[in-house]
């Protein structure tokens, strides 16, 4: 830590609402700190598997540090990051919500707004073992700077998968993939933005179709997004909606409706953001052993997800060791197994020694992503509203 660095935090620790908080350089210190303290952890809560991991992590932190964590289930965490900024308005110290899952624009609505502690993920000792280097996304979330002010928890990246027995050579790119729906009318398609599945296709098609892929590392306005972006995209889409399921008339409302009809046999193509579902669904049998995954040639769509700590959580100590464990390879190879959730590890595997390296299973055999493609940053987050607005004002009658 340069000294420039240290008298900012001893800044921010003189301040109202740091008063009193250790910082991750000293860990002990948070340790001991920590003990005894409640974290409100503010996650989505629509996953039983997520909520049971979830629910043996804050059990070992429990046991091993002394902190509880609560999780606080949401639906949308949009929720969360109201009620922070609102108890931080209302001048209130002693905030509601210790930890927080996060990406993407509510982090950015956050970091624009102050609303975060920190720089604090790089100290965590288990972020010695992130692959910064190989996952850019660790430092980057949705083309924003992270600046060590959320810890990344967990992978992901747009997958494609089929029945390996129906799709003997799967469509490496957007361009074999219209040429794939037009040689198979009707067994194709997508969700309908604003469903998270169908947005994400919707940007994989944008960026693979613009000739300037400058502009996705920058906000954009509408004019910019009409002038650059909106052609080529849409004259894809357009090239693909006869083809589509239904022909593009009508699209599933979510990734889950797609994957039952390639389960059922009537869509040849799925579409995940888990490069491990596939595998998952085999390994439970909602899915033929046939199956296979892949991601394009030129690489897809990927990003972290985090946790955060806001700048007035009451349980900031608590928050960070709860964070470092979640770093941990023990706690990474558990949320790294199918048969646990199947989420893939921000860890650079290779680095782990011992025990920590034995963990660690990559995902192989039915379902596997046996055809991977690196992952492309995810484009600025002003790009979202934009690509649901004039989908939906296009298509969004059928």
């Amino acid at each position: 830590m340069n000294l420039t660095r240290r008298s900012a935090l001893k800044i921010l620790a003189a301040s109202p609402l740091f008063s009193g908080v250790a910082f991750a350089g000293d860990w002990k210190a948070i340790e001991a700190t920590a003990k005894g303290q409640e974290v409100f952890f503010n996650a989505w809560g629509g996953g039983d598997t997520i909520n049971a991991y979830i629910q043996w992590a804050g059990d070992e932190v429990l046991k091993r540090y002394g902190v509880k964590v609560t999780h606080v289930k949401l639906s949308d965490t949009g929720e969360a990051v109201k009620r922070v900024r609102d108890e931080v308005a209302a001048g209130k110290k002693d905030g509601t919500v210790d930890l927080i899952w996060i990406n993407g624009e509510n982090f950015k609505t956050m970091k624009i707004g102050k609303l975060l502690y920190g720089p604090f993920a790089a100290n965590l000792p288990s972020f010695a073992n992130v692959d910064t280097k190989g996952k850019p996304t660790t430092l980057q979330d949705f083309s924003e700077s992270v600046d060590g002010l959320e810890s990344p928890w967990g992978m992901a990246q747009l997958t494609f998968f089929a029945d390996g027995e129906k799709v003997a050579k799967p469509p490496l790119s957007m361009g074999a993939l219209l040429a794939f729906a037009k040689a198979n009318p009707g067994r194709v398609t997508y969700s309908a933005p604003p469903d998270f599945h169908g947005t994400t296709f919707v940007k994989q098609a944008m960026v693979e179709s613009a000739a300037d892929k400058g502009i996705f590392a920058k906000p954009v306005d509408r004019a910019a997004f009409d002038a650059v972006v909106a052609k080529p995209l849409y004259d894809y889409l357009d090239s693909l909606k006869p083809s589509l399921w239904r022909g593009g008339k009508q699209y599933p409302k979510t990734q889950a409706e797609i994957t039952q009809m390639v389960a059922d046999g009537e869509l040849l193509i799925g579409i995940t953001f888990n490069p491990n579902e596939p595998a998952n669904l085999v390994a439970s049998g909602k899915l033929p052993k046939s199956t296979i995954a892949w991601q394009n040639t030129a690489g897809t769509i990927g990003n972290t997800h985090f946790v955060a700590i806001p700048v007035n959580a009451t349980a900031k100590e608590g928050a960070q060791v709860f964070a470092n464990f979640l770093l941990s390879a023990e706690a990474q190879a558990k949320k790294a197994d199918i048969k646990v959730w199947g989420d893939p590890t921000v860890l650079d595997v290779a680095k782990l020694q011992g025990d920590d390296a034995k963990a660690f299973a990559t995902a192989s055999g039915h379902g596997a992503v046996t055809i991977p493609g690196p992952a492309i940053l995810e484009p600025d987050a002003t790009f979202v509203k934009l690509i649901e607005e004039s989908w939906l004002a296009r298509y969004g009658q059928g």
